[in-house]
């Protein structure tokens, strides 16, 4: 069935990087984004079912940007994906109650947690 992904990183390699992972277990990048502003406008438009966000990015942050976009959705759901040294970060990502927070280079835990999303948004389940 597949779901529906905003892509938020600076970088437009890395984008495109986790746009072409994501793609082929049949999920739509919806959009993409290069800072935390235009991921607070594009998840208001698009109403993905989930958010891909990097952490540090110029302008709006990504915890800046979770944390507006929580307050303008409860419900939204974002996945952190950061290079970054995930115990610096861990208590953040848990105050926004994000569902993960993972290296952007591990591809198949990212498809993995998707994949359990999909399953647990599907069935209403979790495994």
């Amino acid at each position: 069935m597949g779901i529906r992904i905003l892509v938020v990183d600076d970088s437009s390699m890395m984008r495109k990087l986790i746009s072409k992972v994501l793609k082929p277990p049949g999920h739509t990048i919806v959009g993409e984004a290069k800072n935390g502003l235009e991921a607070l406008e594009l998840y208001k438009s698009l109403r993905p079912d989930l958010v891909t966000m990097d952490i540090t990015m110029d302008g709006m942050d990504g915890l800046s940007a979770a944390r507006e976009i929580l307050r303008h959705d409860s419900a939204a759901r974002i996945l952190f994906l950061s290079n970054l040294e995930e115990e610096k970060y861990r208590d953040d990502v848990k105050r926004l109650h994000a569902i993960g927070f993972i290296n952007k280079h591990k591809s198949q835990e990212v498809l993995k947690l998707i994949e359990k999303l999909e399953k647990t948004e599907i069935t209403g389940i979790e495994d």
